[in-house]
């Protein structure tokens, strides 16, 4: 029940796993899964509750200086949910909450990045989850020392705007509406 989507997506969602990049001039960057998460936290009958996916993706290309060539993609596979509790877990993937079979996958698409202070940054794009796109803005920190890079972001997403939670699931009474959405990654500057 209700694990809803809790999506991290993010969506989020969010992004992270093998990074790769569009532009020349930004490079390209290598999520590193054993040290990178995609979580999301929801409340149930009032109960918080915390959720990863356990597989996505991520198309990045990222320099603070070339922001204009710099680009995330990030793609979620939502049958990978988990949260800990069996009957949440059996009930995501189903029709009422991020029915898998129609739709596997949550993808975010930027647009642009911009900078908004000393490491902080935004991707400004898309989220597309169960069939609906529509805009999300990513708020994002990141730290490079070398070849390496650490970004964190989080975002909150409603559920219904993207179909998550159908039937007796559409109100916030048992599930509520608001998920946040959790991203820690690691990644390594591709050669």
């Amino acid at each position: 029940m209700n694990s809803f989507t809790r999506f991290s997506i993010a969506a989020a969602t969010l992004l992270a796993s093998p990074l790769a990049a569009h532009a020349a001039g930004a490079p390209r960057w290598t999520v590193d899964a054993a040290k990178s998460s995609l979580g999301f936290t929801g409340t149930q009958t009032g109960t918080k509750f915390h959720g990863t996916f356990k597989t996505f993706t991520a198309d990045i290309a990222f320099s603070p200086d070339d922001l204009a060539d710099s680009h995330i993609d990030v793609t979620v596979d939502l049958a990978s949910a988990s949260t800990g509790d069996s009957q949440r877990d059996t009930a995501l993937p189903g029709k009422d909450w991020f029915d898998v079979s129609k739709s596997p996958q949550a993808v975010f698409t930027s647009n642009r990045i911009t900078k908004t202070g000393a490491n902080t940054y935004q991707a400004i794009g898309t989220l597309q989850l169960r069939g609906v796109t529509k805009p999300l803005t990513l708020p994002f920190t990141v730290t490079i020392a070398g070849d390496t890079a650490h970004a964190t972001a989080s975002a909150n997403l409603l559920r219904t705007a993207f179909g998550v939670g159908q039937g007796p699931w559409q109100s916030g009474q048992w599930v509520a509406l608001n998920v946040d959405v959790t991203i820690d990654l690691t990644a390594t500057k591709m050669k």
